[in-house]
């Protein structure tokens, strides 16, 4: 675990405060709105070292490196196109569907990565949702 700096905590709480994916310049932008002085290069560094321990999840769009907080332990996300929100869900089947195809081909310890794209409720219904 990293240590905890002034400037860790500073982009931990905003990243746990915002529920849909962000970016690093997002963040920054957030940050920076709310007084701090803290570099976009540190943001960057903070968010993917978050990522590697797994506090934070990291989701790649058309090139750019999104970041959310998340619940520790291997989970998967529905997200919605419109919005953004994102709910993380259990995928049981998923995870056996994983280690059955991977030992049908013969490869040991599977790792996947599972994000289900769609339009929630709110922007099926085009009720913007609540923060």
């Amino acid at each position: 675990m990293k240590r905890n700096t002034k400037q860790r905590e500073e982009v931990w709480q905003v990243l746990e405060s915002t529920p849909e994916f962000v970016s690093a310049q997002e963040l920054h932008q957030k940050l920076r709105s709310g007084g701090s002085t803290i570099g976009l290069a540190t943001v960057y560094r903070t968010l993917n070292a978050l990522a590697e321990e797994g506090s934070a999840d990291a989701l790649s769009i058309e090139g750019e490196n999104l970041y959310r907080a998340c619940s520790p332990g291997h989970h998967h996300h529905l997200i919605c196109r419109v919005c953004g929100a994102t709910t993380e869900i259990e995928a049981g089947e998923v995870e056996a569907w994983a280690k059955s195809i991977a030992a049908e081909h013969g490869y040991g310890d599977p790792q996947h990565i599972v994000d289900i794209f769609g339009t929630c409720r709110s922007c099926q219904s085009g009720v913007a949702p609540s923060p």
